[in-house]
């Protein structure tokens, strides 16, 4: 599966932005890209779009701003993710893209530590 030149170009504009928090970096993965730092994902790119990571903590500040959740259909059933659409002006204002990924590393920080407990 190849792609295309221009979602490519803005993978790389995500994970260059993404930098203020640290040493982020990408994943190939179902038909788009994880977002990584420290080995946890905290972020989702698909179709050039940005999903972020949220529990019950966050989401309703991405519902509160009308941004869409991640979903897909699987067996005619739609199915979504805890990753919601990152808001338009993160990509374009590094002090907004920090404050956004670093709350969405906080719950792949929780999720993580959630899981380990089990």
């Amino acid at each position: 599966m190849s792609i295309s030149l221009r979602q490519k170009e803005f993978v790389e504009h995500i994970i260059d932005l993404s930098q203020v928090i640290g040493p982020v970096y990408s994943k190939r993965m179902f038909g788009g890209y994880g977002v990584f730092l420290e080995g946890l994902m905290f972020g989702l790119i698909f179709r050039n779009t940005l999903y972020l990571k949220v529990d019950a903590n966050s989401r309703n500040y991405y519902i509160k701003r009308g941004l869409e959740p991640f979903s897909y259909e699987r067996q005619g059933k739609k199915l979504s993710l805890n990753y919601y659409q990152a808001p338009e002006e993160v990509l374009d204002d590094i002090t907004v893209m920090k404050e956004w990924c670093n709350c969405a590393f906080e719950v792949a920080i929780r999720a993580a530590g959630k899981r380990q407990a089990k």
